[in-house]
Order: structure tokens, then C-alpha cells, then sequence
């Protein structure tokens, strides 16, 4: 058992390695994808064009107008693809 406690640990100390690695990559790439983000709606508001709304909104609407904020979020995160917290942010905001 003492044999195997060494190659344990540097089993457990490779897989600390690549997490903290792609960790670290998972935000250098969300960081660029932010400020791509940023610069497209900068041109899109610099050409006077707006981003077409999908039409699945429509659904989330309709969703907050039966009361049904929680479908809705539901429905917002699959078509944004965004987080909870965010989803429920932008459902709240359409609410208003």
C-alpha cells in the first residue's frame, strides 16, 4: 500500500495540473469572446443597424405574460445559451 501512495499523489497532482490549465484557458477565452462582443455591438451601433431579435422571445413574452417567469428563464437559456443568472436578469428586464 506505501508503494502506491507516491503514484496516488502524482496522479492527483497531473489532474490539479490540467484543470488549473483549462481553467485558465476558459477565461482567456471568455475574455476575448467579451471584447470581440463588445466591438461588434460598437460597429453595429456605429451602422445604425440593430441585431434582429430571435423569434423565440416572442415565446418568452408570451411565457411572462401567463406569469410563467420560470419557463420563460428556462426558454431564455436555450436560446442564449446564457447562464441562470443572466437569463433570469434578462427575463426580469423584459418584464418591466
Amino acid at each position: 500500500m506505501d508503494s502506491l501512495l507516491p503514484g496516488i499523489a502524482l496522479l492527483a497532482l497531473a489532474v490539479a495540473t490540467v484543470a488549473s490549465t483549462t481553467d485558465r484557458r476558459s477565461r482567456t477565452l471568455e475574455r476575448r469572446l467579451a471584447r470581440l462582443e463588445r466591438k461588434l455591438d460598437l460597429l453595429l451601433a456605429q451602422a445604425g443597424v440593430e441585431e434582429p431579435e430571435d423569434a423565440r422571445m416572442a415565446e418568452i413574452d408570451e411565457l411572462l405574460a401567463r406569469g410563467k417567469k420560470i419557463q420563460a428563464i428556462k426558454v431564455h437559456r436555450e436560446v442564449t445559451g446564457s447562464g441562470l443568472a443572466e437569463a433570469k436578469e434578462a427575463v426580469e428586464r423584459r418584464m418591466r
